[in-house]
């Protein structure tokens, strides 16, 4: 199972009374306070029965990548670029609000993640010599089939 996305402040699991708040972990680098994400509830689609009509389980997890001040400039410069200036993340899988609210953070910060992951340089190659010989061998056995699927010429007669 996945590691919980939520990283509270304090070493007892709740935010401390100097006013830090908890922590989404995104990366073992970044981790996104809480307040710079915007959670909306609404109602969710689907089967649920009378409950399900009248309560807001489904949930909004939206991120603004350009007012956030947890992404240095590199970091956003990538976010922008692959996720836009906001990131949304929607759960409406689990029957109450809380579960969807878990599964909406978990989701923005693998849409984060997956946005921030540079990618390896490529290094260009040549084919070796082994590699251009087999490719030159071939192509004459490929020539010399063709060669004898042609008419005989008429110099044979």
């Amino acid at each position: 199972m996945a590691p919980d996305p939520l990283v509270p402040a304090g070493r007892s699991g709740r935010a401390t009374v100097a006013g830090m708040a908890e922590q989404l972990k995104v990366d073992e680098r970044l981790s996104i306070p809480l307040a710079e994400i915007e959670l909306r509830a609404s109602r969710s689609s689907g089967p649920g029965g009378q409950h399900a009509n009248v309560t807001a389980s489904r949930v909004e997890a939206v991120f603004d990548a350009r007012a956030s001040a947890a992404l240095d400039d590199a970091q956003r410069a990538r976010l922008l670029e692959r996720a836009g200036p906001v990131v949304v993340a929607i759960a409406q899988d689990g029957r109450g609000q809380s579960r969807n609210r878990e599964l909406a953070l978990q989701r923005l910060a693998e849409k984060i993640a997956a946005a921030l992951v540079v990618p390896r340089r490529r290094r260009p190659t040549r084919p070796g010599r082994a590699a251009r010989e087999k490719r030159l061998e071939r192509k004459r056995r490929i020539g010399e089939r063709k060669r004898g699927r042609r008419r005989p010429s008429a110099e044979g007669e």
